[in-house]
């Protein structure tokens, strides 16, 4: 089996439990955060579904450059509304899904590197910046937001076995 066969089925079961979160969220609720320190609601869930999309990226190319010499910073706009949320998310979500499919085991260990003006701030195995960068972090994000759904008396969906609203 390879790297990528043996990845999608956890990616799968991810992206279900992640998108069940993000239809939660009510747009009256896009601007709430928990602490001064923390993202919005929006800026959180949007930067989830971005997330997505770096997974897609990160398997069709060896590095990204978060503030390229002479070009645009890179930058995340919340999206406006829940629909537009889950549109950005089952967009990438797709997109993730089939970069990774037709990844070989072979593009898996080229290293892959994020930069910030043309400076490396680390490199890896793209396998490894698959799992811990973006698998991971999607996963760690997710778990930020149940607390945000928590406070704000916003059932939390079962995720890995019955939450307390849905038992």
């Amino acid at each position: 089996m390879s790297i990528s066969a043996s990845m999608l089925p956890e990616l799968e079961m991810e992206l279900a439990t992640t998108r069940k979160c993000l239809e939660r969220l009510p747009t009256d609720k896009f601007g709430w955060k928990p602490h001064e320190k923390s993202m919005t609601m929006a800026g959180l869930a949007t930067h989830i579904a971005n997330m997505l999309g770096w997974g897609a990226d990160t398997c069709k190319s060896d590095s990204f450059d978060v503030a390229p010499v002479g070009g645009e910073p890179y930058k995340e706009d919340p999206a406006a509304s829940t629909e537009d949320l889950l549109a950005k998310f089952d967009k990438n979500a797709a997109a993730f899904k089939a970069a990774l499919a037709t990844t070989t085991d072979e593009q898996m260990m080229v290293t892959w590197s994020l930069l910030s003006g043309g400076n490396v701030l680390f490199a890896m195995p793209r396998v490894a910046c698959l799992r811990g960068m973006i698998l991971n972090h999607i996963v760690h994000h997710r778990g930020q937001l149940t607390v945000y759904l928590r406070l704000n008396d916003i059932a939390v969906p079962s995720i890995y076995g019955p939450s307390a609203d849905e038992q």
